[in-house]
This record gives structure tokens, sequence and C-alpha cells, in this order.
């Protein structure tokens, strides 16, 4: 248990330092990065195959103590994850490193969005510079924009992040040169759900790509 726990741990900082690494990506690392990501889903799904195999062992006893059967169930499912996320970062990257995304120039993708409660939603999206080469080593500068669809009883209403005059604007600011996965909350008050999002990158006032989900 302690060990799979170690392993959870472990897991979780390799995917954050990996995260940090390729948020300053470039064509020439982009090789290596994406053998590293390989490696690690075999050794994760590995680890995986023998946490299940522990899980098996211990219903089939049925002896274990309901909070360490539970502790471990939540490991798992922590670890499986944890392997989705990163077998879609990996195929992003491969997409990006491949040329595969065509020369559309900037491009939102993985757009996340989860309600927290109190009318709190947190997202989670990636942004990409494609295309030329030339452009892809031109460093965007711009913002993030959200327009978000809520129904607060019988009404619907566009709500826009940020609003104007908002003085957490500066969270929706943005810069980057290959990619930049970003993270971030937005709140629509007690009361109001939200139906549907769509996401803006903007730059001089000028809609450079969009991405919408439906929740």
């Amino acid at each position: 248990m302690i060990v799979l726990a170690g392993a959870s741990l472990a897991l979780a900082g390799w995917i954050y330092d990996a995260g940090q690494r390729f948020a300053g990506f470039h064509q020439g690392a982009s090789e290596h990065e994406i053998a590293e990501m390989r490696a690690r889903i075999g050794q994760l799904e590995a680890e995986l195959e023998g946490a299940r195999k522990v899980a098996n062992a211990s219903e089939s006893r049925l002896r274990i103590e309901s909070t360490s059967q539970e502790r471990l169930a939540t490991q798992i499912k922590t670890l499986e994850e944890q392997n989705a996320l990163l077998k879609s970062d990996l195929a992003t990257f491969e997409s990006l490193a491949g040329g595969e995304t065509g020369s559309s120039g900037l491009a939102i993708s993985r757009l996340q969005i989860d309600p927290v409660g109190d009318g709190q939603y947190r997202y989670r999206l990636l942004l990409a510079q494609t295309g030329d080469k030339k452009d892809k080593d031109k460093e965007f500068k711009g913002m993030v924009q959200m327009l978000a669809t809520v129904q607060r009883g019988k009404e619907t209403a566009m709500i826009q992040f940020p609003a104007a005059g908002d003085p957490a604007a500066d969270q929706y600011q943005v810069n980057f040169r290959y990619f930049r996965r970003l993270e971030g909350s937005f709140n629509v008050g007690g009361g109001a759900r939200v139906l549907r999002v769509e996401v803006r990158l903007v730059q001089d006032g000028i809609v450079k790509a969009t991405q919408s989900i439906a929740l």
C-alpha cells in the first residue's frame, strides 16, 4: 500500500515537471520528450496492473480492513486518471511535433469545464501555435475570453469573462511561443448553472481561435 501511494505521488510530480518543461516546448527537444512520455506510460501501466492484482487478491480474502480497501481503490482510480491524462498529453504533443495540426496558426484544445459548487467552475485547456516554423517562432501575446451560457431558473443569459473592469482580468492575459496549458476558475453566482462555454483566443481585438463545450 505504501509503495503504491509513493508511486502515485511520484507520478504526479513527474507529470507536473513534464508540464513545466513542455510549456517551453521546442522542436529540437520534442523527440526526446515524447520518448520519455511513452516510457513513463509503460511504467505506469505496469504499476496499474500490479495494483489491480493486489486489489483482486484483497477482495478474494475479504479480510482486509475496509479503510485499506477504500484507500487502494482510490489509488488505483488516481493512477488510471493520471494514465489517461498522460496519454492525452502524448497525443497532443505528437501532433504538434509532427505538424499534423495543419496551418491554422493558433488552436485551443483539451477544453475541460468542471463544476465545483456554489456557481464556481474550473477550466483547463491547451493553447497551441501551429503552422509554419516562422510563425511558431513568434511569441503570441493576447488574451483568453470565455463566454458562458448560464441558466438561472427559467431565464438564460450570457456572461463574459473577464468582464469589463474586472480586477482579475490579468489572469486571462497569455503569451507563449509554442503552446501553453491554462487552468483557472470562474464564478457565475449561486443558483446558476452553466449550459455551454465558448473560449476565444484574442489578439489586438481580433478572435484568432475558438473552442466550445456543452455541459
